[in-house]
């Protein structure tokens, strides 16, 4: 599939899991697992890399840049701007576009880029005129440092808004089995041919505990985490799952899942 003119497997890798701690604070506790995941993550056909400015923060980004730069070019990498951390517990919106051109000169630097393949809004700031904060994005189009513009946890109105304003490629919205509230962006990026991007994909964990998921599982001989995988995949032309790990193991299962055929009858059961 098409991040803009970008060519991306169905399945990426979300990395914000390189950081071990739960809040998504500090580097990783194991750097050299992290280097290992990340790699092996790319050598299975993950060839888009999703990170933020804020995991760590910063931490995420400098990672990968440790792990796989100079890059393989085929290697597409998408991050985010728009929120502060404070401290572990906070992630608070701020879209004033000062510093979303801190974060954008900041993440250059981390990732080792001349130009960021896919630079993603991670959250409008209520605060913020919308308006301004992807007319940021958009200059930084201009100047050359950024290729695409994405959105990340949007309406469709807003969607709308900034299609207006500067070529969008992707969206990145909560999308699982267990929650489709974004059901009506992802039809918008269906309509459109845009990438969506589910973050969090496999849920809270519930979907996979439910017994028609761990049913289905067991006739197919996988996993539950693979069968919702697989049922995104097959949910959308469009959808690009963005799992994250800090395990190889998990890692492997999670994109052996592309592999995986679900059949209509096995489809509406997850309906």
């Amino acid at each position: 599939m098409k991040i803009g003119e970008l060519n991306v497997n169905r399945i990426g890798y979300g990395a914000m899991r390189v950081i071990e701690d739960p809040s998504i604070w500090g580097p990783p506790k194991d750097k050299a697992n992290a280097h290992r995941v990340l790699r092996r993550a790319y050598e299975l056909g993950a060839n888009f890399f999703d990170t933020a400015e804020s995991y760590g923060p910063h931490y995420s980004e400098i990672t990968i840049a440790e792990a796989m730069h100079p890059y393989p070019k085929d290697l597409v990498i998408g991050t985010k701007c728009g929120l502060s951390r404070p401290k572990p517990s906070r992630w608070d919106e701020d879209g004033h576009p000062e510093k979303l051109r801190k974060d954008l000169e900041g993440s250059l630097k981390r990732l080792k880029l001349g130009r960021i393949d896919l630079y993603q809004l991670h959250a409008p700031d209520p605060k913020v005129p919308f308006e301004d904060q992807i007319g940021a994005l958009a200059e930084f189009q201009r100047e050359g440092k950024v290729r695409h513009v994405g959105l990340s946890n949007v309406t469709v109105k807003q969607f709308e808004q900034a299609r207006k304003i500067v070529p969008i490629v992707s969206v990145q919205n909560r999308y699982n089995l267990g929650d489709r509230s974004s059901e009506d962006v992802l039809k918008a990026c269906e309509h459109l041919g845009i990438a969506f991007l589910p973050w969090f994909p496999l849920g809270d964990g519930a979907s996979l505990d439910s017994a028609r998921v761990k049913a289905l599982a067991k006739k197919l001989g996988a996993a539950p985490s693979q069968v919702v995988i697989a049922w995104l995949l097959q949910k959308s032309p469009v959808m690009l799952p963005i799992p994250g790990t800090g395990s190889v193991e998990h890692l492997e299962e999670n994109m052996a899942a592309a592999k995986l055929r679900l059949s209509a009858a096995d489809m509406a059961a997850l309906q």
